[in-house]
């Protein structure tokens, strides 16, 4: 999640939700935007990291938040060039720029050190993820950590919308841009977030972690 600050600003109000403060909040007044926002506000404004699971059976919340914690104090920060807008797969992103291994990195201790915490993916989970087509690789990651775009098939992206008609990807892309605050030059990654899922399917922040190793 981005820092406290217009980025995270920013990502609040367009999608309706800050999942910080676990609170709705107003979205601009545009026509069309609560449609194209619907799937992402549920989540807030981020990127995924470690992708969502269900805690395993024996283990809990705090045991959850103390490896959190431990996995950050050891994890250096990734840096790398600035973000900026682009469009992945139909949906318009904030993607960092340049060399990206050391955001992987990141990305990829978060998968690991977490998965002990993963309940197992269920046999229809497995499928529904298979319906779209998988690579030997992605197919791989998949039965391993129960997603199939970890590791090296990880790609840092922040999504302010839903998947877009063709269509329409110019015309938000150009709504988009009027709202985004000013971009860092310098992409700095330096903190992660666990969140939760609350009983109304809205995610919200429990805590966050600054990476110190």
């Amino acid at each position: 999640m981005p820092p406290v600050g217009p980025l995270a600003d920013f990502g609040a109000s367009w999608l309706g939700w800050d999942v910080l403060h676990g609170r709705e909040t107003p979205q601009p007044d545009m026509l069309g935007l609560d449609d194209i926002t619907m799937t992402p506000r549920k989540y807030g404004f981020h990127a995924t990291l470690k992708p969502p699971f269900r805690l395993a059976e024996w283990q809990n919340v705090p045991a959850l938040e103390a490896a959190a914690s431990d996995l950050a104090v050891n994890l250096a920060p990734a840096i790398c060039d600035g973000l900026e807008l682009t469009t992945l797969g139909g949906f318009l992103a904030l993607t960092p720029q340049g060399d990206m291994h050391a955001v992987r990195r990141v990305a990829g201790v978060c998968v690991r050190e977490l998965d002990p915490f993963r309940a197992p993916a269920s046999e229809a989970e497995l499928a529904r993820r298979r319906k779209v087509g998988l690579s030997p690789l992605q197919e791989a990651l998949l039965v391993q950590w129960g997603y199939p775009y970890v590791m090296e098939e990880f790609r840092f992206h922040m999504t302010p919308t839903a998947r877009l008609p063709q269509d329409d990807i110019a015309v938000w892309s150009t709504a988009v841009r009027r709202h985004l605050p000013d971009l860092p030059n310098l992409f700095v990654l330096d903190q992660i977030a666990l969140c939760g899922e609350r009983e109304d399917g809205r995610f919200e922040v429990i805590h966050r972690y600054k990476l110190t190793g």
